[in-house]
């Protein structure tokens, strides 16, 4: 049994020290990725452009499978609403974000019941 403890404790200090890396590393990440960027002539568009083509591939991949219910699965329905992306306000250690609306997500919502504030994990505008 106390093997068992002695591993889960282990664990928990690696994903600690894991954590602090990522976010101490994140930054710098960033500034590689900006420089590749601006020597290649990169732009956000260029990006949004390429994950767009990887959903649109997976979602024809979807759309061919059998229909269930009358519907082809994969496709969805037109709700005639412009949908906005919004900013992120807050980041995970891990790099996950949220913008703040809708529902808190797990992420946060587990680090504030280990006694963490929201506020430590708002981004800086």
């Amino acid at each position: 049994m106390n093997d068992l403890i002695d591993i889960q404790t282990q664990i928990e200090r690696l994903q600690k020290r894991a954590a602090e890396i990522k976010s101490r590393e994140f930054d710098k990440t960033v500034q590689e990725i900006l420089a590749k960027m601006q020597a290649f002539g990169i732009t956000l568009k260029d990006l949004q452009q390429a994950v767009g083509k990887k959903y649109a591939a997976r979602g024809r991949a979807k759309a061919s499978t059998a229909k269930k219910g009358g519907v082809k699965r994969g496709v969805r329905k037109e709700t005639g609403k412009a949908v906005t992306k919004v900013a992120a306000k807050y980041r995970s250690p891990k790099g996950e974000t949220w913008s703040g609306r809708g529902l808190m997500p797990r992420w946060l919502v587990a680090l504030v019941k280990q006694g963490h504030k929201k506020e430590e994990f708002a981004l800086k505008e």
